[in-house]
């Protein structure tokens, strides 16, 4: 625990480090890519001039980022330009007392043992302790700074210095006075840079817990010195949480065992349930226990037992259904070849009589019919897709029988949308040209409204006509003259949407023929799915 602490303490150093870090760091970017400022640094010439460049470009330049600064920091210009003003505040020597800035000449640093150490190794843009950074407990950010007009010449140099206290930000997560000790150490030199705390710089690390946190992108790690004492200090209260923790743990048992036992009791009744819903027929109801016990097995094996007997149930009505829809697609698929053969035949008479035109407007017609009633497989359509394949086919008769017949269609628009079993329409008004033509004329008016939760469909037409013994017979025979796509189209309604719909006929001999088909409104099977029940 105490362990958790200390690391969380150091986490949020380390996080306050490289904040303060990055705040200097962009200062140092800013500089180096600031054109502007490059220029200005490099300027020869007239004083006058340089010094108006001093106030006009650099010195806004450096002071800006020391404004935004949450904590004092003193930044340094070191210039190869012996033309450019020179600029001394404060004593470099002492603490920084607030934002200060220098622009000092580049022959301060040159002989410097620190300098040539980096020139030495070519490391350029880091972190580290120089002059009098040591002993004031500052630490600096160095920087060479190059032309833009080749990337090589150097014009300067650009450090910037900040207080360690500042950079490592407050101590409140570190009881200094228990004895802790908070160290900067450099891993490359093994120097300490920064010490806080009781412990001397070579206390033994026998009587201390050492806890390290590095400091990413840098040579940098902050160590912390635990003392040993203050690591058992809390034993003795330990002790006793533990003690209370363990009476505590003994009453949460015996409560837990109450409210088991009251678990198990109502598991048993939901199992006894189960049994129950079973000898009623009820096989989908399942019981969910968490755990492993005896009741989860008794209770799995029972959801086994319901799901095999179900799955058995579901076979025998899938079976049921599968047979209903064959017998769908078997009466589906006799409407297609005898309105062909009829149409065929037309179409060989005009071919033997030279009506290449008509043969050619009723070729299209069929395509185009054929189009519709395929349906990508799907047994129903779209009521505006019915009605486009029944004018298909007038149009296809329109043909043969040029003029001598009217057609005149009524539809709710608001129907257009429903799915219909499709090719229901088309074998009555076939049966019209087949059956009901005896004058030199026929009018045919198909309607198609809703009433309630159905749509009722009519073909009406003008007609011979028939006598109710005959219209018995169409809708009972399948083998009568004339009643082969009314039975065909009735026992399609009939499997698809159940026994209360099909076709109802009403007629007059010598009045006309009323054919009435009523469909579910709700009924939403438009891929060619099981029948509905």
């Amino acid at each position: 625990m105490a362990e958790t602490n200390i690391r969380t303490g150091m986490e949020q150093t380390r996080n306050n480090i490289l904040y303060q870090m990055d705040g200097i760091q962009r200062i140092s970017d800013t500089l180096f890519g600031s054109l502007a400022f490059q220029q200005a640094i490099q300027k020869k010439g007239d004083p006058l001039d340089i010094y108006w460049t001093m106030l006009d470009e650099i010195i806004p330049q450096m002071t800006a980022p020391l404004q935004l600064s949450g904590n004092d920091i003193r930044l340094m210009l070191y210039t190869l330009n012996s033309d450019l003003s020179i600029v001394r505040g404060d004593n470099l020597a002492e603490p920084i007392a607030q934002n200060d800035y220098y622009i000092l000449p580049f022959g301060e640093i040159s002989h410097s043992e620190w300098f040539r150490s980096l020139q030495a190794t070519e490391r350029d843009n880091i972190w580290l302790q120089i002059d009098t950074d040591s002993k004031l407990g500052n630490i600096s950010h160095f920087r060479r700074l190059v032309s833009y007009a080749d990337y090589k010449t150097e014009i300067g140099y650009v450090r910037i210095t900040v207080s360690l206290e500042d950079l490592l930000g407050d101590f409140v997560a570190f009881p200094l006075e228990e004895g802790i000790t908070l160290r900067l150490v450099d891993r490359s030199t093994g120097i300490s840079l920064y010490h806080r705390g009781m412990a001397e710089q070579n206390a033994s690390r026998e009587a201390y817990l050492s806890l390290l946190e590095e400091i990413p992108g840098t040579d940098f790690v902050i160590e912390t010195l635990v003392p040993n004492s203050y690591l058992s200090k809390d034993a003795g209260r330990l002790q006793r949480i533990i003690i209370t923790v363990c009476a505590i743990s003994f009453v949460v048992m015996a409560f837990i065992g109450y409210i088991v036992a009251r678990l198990s009791g109502r598991r048993m009744s939901r199992i006894v349930s189960l049994v129950r819903s079973f000898q009623e027929g009820n096989f989908l109801k399942r019981i969910q226990f968490s755990g492993n016990d005896e009741f989860v097995q008794i209770a799995d094996a029972f959801n086994v037992m319901a799901s095999s007997i179900q799955k058995l149930i579901d076979s025998v009505y899938i079976e049921g259904i599968q047979k209903k829809q064959a017998e769908l697609e078997a009466l589906q698929a006799q409407i297609n070849p005898h309105f062909l053969y009829n149409t065929l035949s037309t179409i060989g008479s005009l071919a033997n009589l030279g009506e290449t035109d008509k043969v050619t407007e009723m070729v299209q017609g069929l395509s185009r019919f054929y189009r519709l009633t395929l349906n990508q497989g799907r047994v129903c359509i779209e009521l505006e897709k019915e009605l486009e394949q029944v004018t298909t086919y007038l149009a296809i008769q329109r043909v043969k029988y040029a003029d001598t017949f009217t057609v005149h269609v009524d539809v709710e628009p608001d129907i257009l949308q429903v799915p219909v079993i499709k090719l229901i329409l088309q074998p009555f008004v076939e049966n019209v040209f087949k059956h009901a033509w005896f004058g030199d004329s026929i009018a045919i008016l198909i309607k198609a409204c809703r009433i309630g939760d159905l749509i009722e469909l009519k073909v009406i037409d003008n007609g011979i006509g028939m006598n109710p013994h005959t219209v018995e017979r169409l809708l009972n025979n399948s083998r009568q003259e004339g009643g082969y796509g009314v039975k065909n189209v009735d026992e399609r309604i009939k499997l698809l949407y159940g026994d209360p719909y099909g076709i109802q006929i009403a007629s007059i001999y010598g009045g006309g023929t009323t054919v009435r088909i009523l469909l579910p409104a709700g009924h939403q099977d438009g891929q060619g799915g099981e029948p509905r029940q």
